[in-house]
């Protein structure tokens, strides 16, 4: 007896608006167990839902461009039927799925057909990331991004795709609701470039990739010991204060814009074991494989915009409803005035200007520099033998 299982959107999609980018099987289609079935975007990351049984897709409830609330019902698939396909049905979603050159023989879901359309681009010159091979509409983003734009008098057109509309709608609304306000430290990283020199090797063998953001996320951690209000969440009726520091770190796609992934409980973790968590997530990150989960539960965020040259900016945005972010600029070789046997000497270092912005309905400047006064200190007075 054939029976129906229900098809619904994940639950794990903490603050974020879903839509369907689009279905990847039509109503009536055979579908296997763990087959991708429908896309769904979020303002961060674009997700695969898979089929969870085998079948046929009986209904489609949430058609392409449908919001998508955690746990609402997408659709559903019909068991133990076998599939007949009309032939002429056949033929006629090959011809609108096949493009010109027809050696693509993989369907396009429709939110790719209408990006490839809108773009005037041929999927053929597109490399497929999805399930074997398969065009997903990320892919076409990243292509438009990288310059295949259409063009006019000279003027590249290239849409807003959903990722860059939220972003723009967060950055908005955290300036709108919070009143920024950042503090400027500078720290000397002395300490920290002699501790990697030392033990990078034994920890690319550990299976863990050191890099100076491990560092920064460890004296995030310990710097909330003298500022505790630096890892919360401002609600309208409350403020939420956390044990646990779960430190996003914000990865740029290029063109494409950022994700924030969360590495969690950086307080009760070891410099390695960070630098391994750090170093998985931005693989992923930067491969389009992050899941939903991967971006849950921040209390607090880095910016470690130095990477790219610059020596501080400001205000870092705040990501809503956290209360502070983190800004780290550019290592420069710098002379500063260090006290050496009671006299002042001049020596050359490698600085960094550290910034924290800071919700002012939150905390407070005593609190702002306490927390960087802590955060300076831990990263330079960083044991070599750690």
């Amino acid at each position: 007896m054939s029976g129906m299982i229900d098809v619904f959107v994940p639950a794990e999609q903490e603050g974020t608006r879903a839509v369907v980018r689009g279905w990847l099987k039509q109503v009536g289609e055979a579908v296997a167990l763990d087959d991708p079935l429908v896309e769904l975007e979020t303002d961060k990351v674009t997700q695969e839902v898979s089929s969870p049984g085998a079948g046929v897709l009986a209904e489609i409830l949430i058609a392409s461009d449908g919001e998508a609330v955690p746990g609402a019902l997408l659709g559903r698939i019909r068991m133990g039927e076998a599939t007949r396909l009309d032939t002429v049905s056949v033929a006629v979603s090959v011809a609108k799925e096949i493009v010109s050159n027809q050696q693509h023989e993989s369907r396009l879901s429709p939110s790719v057909k209408r990006a490839v359309r809108v773009h005037n681009i041929d999927p053929s010159a597109i490399a497929g990331s999805g399930r074997g091979g398969r065009l997903t509409r990320a892919d076409v983003d990243a292509f438009v991004a990288a310059g295949a734009g259409t063009s006019e008098s000279g003027v590249t057109s290239v849409p807003h795709d959903r990722m860059r509309l939220a972003i723009a709608a967060n950055m908005l609304k955290s300036v709108s609701v919070a009143p920024h306000v950042t503090a400027m430290f500078e720290c000397d990283f002395s300490a920290i470039i002699a501790h990697r020199a030392a033990h990078k090797a034994a920890f690319e063998a550990a299976g863990a990739n050191l890099t100076f953001t491990a560092y920064f996320i460890a004296a995030s951690a310990a710097a909330m010991g003298v500022a505790p209000a630096v890892n919360s969440r401002w609600y309208d009726d409350r403020l939420e204060l956390y044990d646990s520091v779960n430190v996003g770190v914000g990865t740029a796609l290029g063109e494409k814009g950022l994700v924030v992934p969360v590495i969690r409980d950086a307080q009760a973790k070891s410099l390695i074991e960070i630098a391994r968590l750090l170093g998985d997530v931005t693989v992923r990150a930067r491969a389009g494989k992050l899941s939903p989960a991967d971006l849950k539960g921040g209390t607090f965020t880095i910016s470690n915009h130095g990477v790219s040259g610059s020596l501080f900016a400001t205000p870092i945005i705040i990501a809503q409803p956290q209360s502070a972010i983190l800004g780290i600029g550019k290592t420069e070789k710098r002379v500063v005035v260090r006290e050496v046997g009671g006299v002042d000497a001049i020596q050359v270092r490698p600085m960094a200007y550290v910034s924290l912005t800071i919700d002012h309905r939150v905390v407070d400047g005593h609190q702002t520099n306490g927390w960087l006064a802590k955060f300076v200190e831990t990263i330079e007075n960083w044991p070599i033998a750690s």
